[in-house]
């Protein structure tokens, strides 16, 4: 099959202590959106099963920093992930990270299209096996993962980290409802400074905001029929009320689900200790990956 991808790739050294899985970056330059990534596989096996991680709002392809470790969420995830024998592909969304675009110009069809390129990429590799791809979603990333397991159902397994389950609420709760509702009744270009909920500030166009009202990861989650596990923060203010707005996911899912309930924020714990991180979020993560992906 030819390949619509141009392919930039360079190893690089995985200095770690928490696994010796080689890393290599990549590049994923389809369509004009310039997508970086690294690509994580397990060191050994020929054509490894392979998880694509997809960061939250504001994030990049490492995540935040888990205290204590100078590591990433996303990169100890995928450090484990490999342990167990399964690849990564943890990409920056366009206007993010390392990739291409610009911030402001962010949106959710936007982020949908970069996440099933990098799905559709992993289809092209020989150095994993592409009948065999789960899918990881935190925060916004969870309302990516959610309608690209949609689009593409033959994913074999899909867990969602804190998702945005209801993107107006969230959002609303995020930087205002009056910011929201004017930013929804402007023209699509004007660009909407707000302050953040957790401290700092963004700047995007209105698109963003009119994309609100336009996408529900429960409808999009009842299109995807294979096992799906959501794992959320009983005290979290972001995505909230929990255990209610997972729970709503597993209500529309028609496949195997479950919901795991941790004793944290939207964060994990991960501020003040990685603990949480480690003992509850990346083994129920890893388990659920080796079940379904045939590890």
């Amino acid at each position: 099959m030819k390949s619509r991808f141009i392919k930039d790739e360079r190893t690089v050294v995985h200095a770690s202590n928490y696994g010796d899985a080689g890393e290599k970056v990549v590049r994923i330059d389809s369509d004009g959106r310039g997508l970086a990534g690294i690509l994580n596989r397990p060191c050994g096996i020929p054509a490894p099963a392979v998880v694509l991680m997809l960061h939250g709002f504001t994030g990049q392809k490492n995540e935040f920093q888990l205290a204590k470790t100078g590591i990433g969420l996303f990169a100890y995830a995928a450090a484990k992930l490999a342990e167990q024998g399964i690849a990564t592909l943890r990409i920056d969304f366009n206007g993010s990270g390392d990739s291409a675009g610009n911030w402001i110009d962010t949106t959710f069809s936007g982020q949908i299209n970069d996440a099933m390129l990098a799905y559709d990429y992993l289809q092209t590799l020989r150095d994993v096996d592409g009948s065999r791809v789960g899918i990881l979603g935190y925060s916004q990333g969870g309302l990516v993962a959610s309608h690209v397991a949609a689009l593409r159902p033959q994913a074999s397994a899909v867990v969602l980290w804190a998702p945005v389950t209801n993107p107006m609420s969230t959002f609303s709760n995020l930087v205002g409802a009056e910011t929201v509702a004017r930013a929804i009744a402007g023209e699509a270009s004007e660009e909407i400074r707000t302050k953040l909920s957790w401290g700092g500030e963004t700047t995007l166009k209105a698109a963003f905001y009119k994309e609100l009202p336009l996408f529900a990861p429960a409808v999009a989650i009842s299109r995807y029929h294979g096992p799906l596990r959501v794992v959320v923060g009983r005290r979290e203010m972001i995505v909230a009320p929990q255990p209610a707005e997972g729970r709503s996911l597993l209500t529309h899912h028609g496949g195997v689900n479950d919901l795991v309930e941790v004793d944290s924020g939207h964060d994990w714990n991960a501020e003040t200790s990685p603990d949480t991180v480690e003992n509850v979020l990346i083994p129920s993560t890893v388990e659920w990956f080796g079940r379904f992906l045939n590890v």
